[in-house]
């Protein structure tokens, strides 16, 4: 006798709720249609679900989301780097108190010992005809963030080898729900031929029909949910083994939407506009924001940088302000929408030289209009670099093209290309290539929990308020 169990996952939804209603639809019609061949179907999340770019996220601190989930009946969760360091340590600890699902994340700790009791490091589950399969998560690690949050998140394959030494006695199947990125997945695949499918996500990669390495099927379905991912597995109940594992990647994005999950979000939207709501400061002249210009605004916001890090410099590019603020009241929604990023400060420590050459490159045209995505920014294009704490001097040659003539310290001194400076900026540059000098610095002090919204509050108090 042989028996399918289906495993219907999402991951990376960043809060894209506009696709929410057709997951929901989606996942409704494909679990009833399970249910009248008789198979068993479970529903599983590989994080970043939340996103506080969105202020439905931003307003109930990732409760909506878990709300959402549990009106989706899934079974099992894992988190994400959204879901873990962008809340504090008690919105984090308290995150999924209400959940109906399991949360599962084997090397996520808490550092005073306390942990929440919806955290295990995995599951078993049972299928219609007793097939057990265990569920194991696991979340990347930024502990530069993390243990700053009180959290500690430890190394993947040594909680990875406890977790299928214990559930190899106990279960029949092994799944691994992996927010890691691919080449880690791929990794883990080859080292550990215990586990047998891997669902993955976090580099947003998506594979519709699967890959195999070492008898381990890995799959992902991208970002945003436009996909919805199926793994297949059929059990032989007389050979006691798994025969076959497929995986599939869905475009639901023509998908009818569930109009039930359409009101919820609508509510939902209103109570975290009311909760968003509350008056910040008001303003006695409109706020002009420009992404290629310099402006007040953006000058007295890197100043807060400055002094809130208390560093030598800061830096920030005017794209992360992505509209104007009229006279009058503002509320933190307001601000919100001006800034959603999830982005901290941070400071990182560089010489005059590489000081020099970051400037050079945050000035040239094709990095003002750069159109980044991810890093924590959600704007449209980087915009022209502000500073505080030195002065920069540019000019044009006759092609029009800016250049860097002159960069000097309060006072007219000169950068001293030995000396280590303490420079501020957004966490952004600190990962991957876009400045090399910042990104390889052996220093890097995050600020947290504070996002740039914060720090943009406090400047429009200090400095833009009527009195």
């Amino acid at each position: 006798m042989q028996e399918r169990i289906h495993l219907f996952y999402t991951n990376d939804l960043h809060s894209n709720f506009t696709q929410w209603p057709r997951v929901v639809s989606f996942l409704k019609d494909a679990k009833s249609s399970r249910m009248a061949e008789g198979n068993t179907s479970w529903v599983v999340d590989i994080g970043d679900h939340m996103d506080r770019v969105h202020p439905i996220s931003e307003g109930f601190m990732g409760k909506a989301n878990v709300e959402l989930l549990n009106k989706a009946e899934y079974d099992v969760v894992t988190m994400g780097n959204n879901e873990g360091i962008t809340l504090s340590h008690d919105d984090l600890f308290n995150l999924y108190n209400d959940a109906a699902f399991q949360v599962v994340c084997a090397n996520l700790h808490s550092l005073d010992g306390d942990e929440p009791a919806w955290l295990k490091p995995f599951c078993t589950m049972s299928s219609i005809k007793g097939v057990k399969v265990g569920f194991i998560g696991l979340t990347a690690p930024f502990n530069d963030f993390y243990e700053l949050l009180g959290w500690h998140v430890s190394p993947q394959f040594d909680m990875l080898a406890t977790c299928v030494e214990e559930l190899k006695a106990s279960t029949d199947i092994i799944v691994l729900l992996s927010h890691l990125g691919l080449s880690e997945d791929q990794e883990i695949a080859r080292r550990f031929k215990d586990i047998d499918v891997i669902i993955g996500g976090h580099t947003h990669h998506l594979l519709r029909t699967g890959e195999n390495i070492n008898e381990t099927i890995i799959t992902a379905a991208g970002k945003h949910c436009s996909f919805i991912g199926e793994v297949i597995l059929t059990w032989d109940h007389d050979e006691g083994k798994l025969v076959s594992k497929e995986a599939y990647a869905t475009d639901i994005t023509n998908h009818a939407k569930d109009l039930q999950t359409e009101q919820t979000l609508h509510s939902l939207g209103e109570e975290a506009a009311s909760i968003l709501g509350e008056t910040v400061v008001h303003l006695k002249k409109p706020i002009v924001v420009q992404w290629f210009k310099h402006t007040e605004i953006m000058q007295e916001l890197t100043d807060t940088i400055k002094m809130w890090t208390n560093a030598d410099i800061a830096m920030l590019n005017s794209g992360v302000l992505l509209d104007q603020l009229p006279t009058g009241d503002v509320s933190y929604g307001d601000i919100h929408r001006v800034c959603p990023h999830p982005i901290n400060a941070c400071v990182v420590e560089v010489t005059g030289n590489e000081l020099l050459e970051v400037v050079r490159a945050t000035l040239k045209k094709d990095f003002t209009e750069l159109k980044l995505k991810g890093f924590g920014f959600r704007g449209e294009v980087l915009g022209r670099m502000v500073f505080a704490g030195l002065h920069v001097y540019t000019s044009f040659h006759d092609n029009g093209e800016e250049f860097v003539k002159e960069v000097s310290l309060p006072g007219g001194e000169s950068l001293d290309p030995h000396r280590t400076y303490r420079l501020a900026t957004a966490d952004t540059f600190t990962f991957g290539r876009l400045l090399p000098e910042i990104a390889k610095s052996t220093v890097k002090d995050y600020f947290l929990p504070e996002f740039l919204r914060d720090h943009l509050a406090t400047t429009l108090k200090r400095r833009f308020a009527k009195n």
